[in-house]
């Protein structure tokens, strides 16, 4: 397992960032790696964020030096959303197969973890978040349509989206992660608005369904003082506490969000109006 730790910024010092170092605290360049699982361990909420592609090889989800555990969900919980060809995913002998969108939970005291790709032609691409946890919920799969489902904004200000709640309250149990995909329609560009903050959780968002030669801008920062990242397909952003989080694309594009926290009450955040945004 590859892994990277990213720490902490105050709002204060993030303010004085340039773009270089804006994409190199909150930008997770690139996700999959082939034969590789890659994790990014973030000092926020301890959320971990990456990505498994197994294409000749079966992998196994290890436990990093970083987590100290005897196994990688010895004390914590993961969620994964398969974002590439049919995988299998094998969590103490049960065999599990995700096809695309498909997601999968995993409860804390799973033993063993193993990523595999039915078809090494067309490699799984199974996108990972992972959290914290004190308890042990039971593991399962979930697709699209097991998700709550909200249809959002309008063409007329060019957000009309389909948000799917799929490890949230009301479909499933979990110690703190939260995971969910949003699909926009074509010719609709922005996500999250209007904007929020929620300081008791923080989030990633992963960006893929975008076109080739198309980009994301990806604006965070306190709302009085925005900045943003221009990201491409198959790229992931952290998104601190303090940090609002939305985004506007060249083209229609799809992401998925995950979150961390001691808050699961997905409608509890400050929303901040396009007027009120600097």
């Amino acid at each position: 397992m590859k892994i990277e730790i990213r720490y902490a910024s105050h709002p204060d010092d993030a303010a004085k960032y340039d773009t270089r170092r804006l994409r190199q605290e909150f930008l997770i360049e690139k996700i999959f790696f082939e034969d590789e699982i890659f994790m990014v361990y973030s000092l926020y909420d301890r959320f971990m964020a990456g990505g498994a592609m197994p294409v000749k090889e079966e992998l196994v989800l290890n436990s990093p030096e970083i987590l100290k555990s005897s196994f990688f969900l010895e004390r914590r919980e993961l969620g994964l959303i398969n974002v590439g060809g049919v995988a299998e995913v094998v969590a103490d002998g049960n065999i599990m197969r995700l096809g695309y969108k498909d997601a999968l939970y995993l409860g804390n005291d799973t033993c063993t973890v193993i990523f595999r790709s039915v078809d090494p032609s067309k490699p799984a691409k199974l996108y990972i978040n992972s959290a914290p946890a004190h308890h042990a919920f039971p593991s399962h799969k979930l697709t699209l349509e097991d998700a709550v489902k909200a249809n959002l904004g309008s063409h007329e200000s060019s957000n009309m989206r389909t948000l799917n709640k799929i490890m949230v309250n009301g479909t499933m149990e979990t110690c703190q992660l939260q995971m969910g995909m949003t699909e926009l329609k074509s010719g609709s560009v922005w996500n999250t608005m209007p904007a929020h903050i929620h300081l008791r959780r923080m989030e990633t968002y992963f960006y893929f369904e975008v076109p080739e030669n198309q980009s994301v801008c990806h604006f965070m920062g306190r709302p009085e003082e925005t900045r943003h990242i221009w990201m491409t397909n198959e790229q992931a952003v952290i998104s601190p506490p303090w940090s609002i989080h939305s985004a506007a694309g060249t083209s229609n594009y799809t992401f998925i969000w995950g979150m961390a926290g001691e808050n699961l009450d997905y409608g509890d955040m400050e929303a901040w109006l396009p007027g009120s945004l600097r």
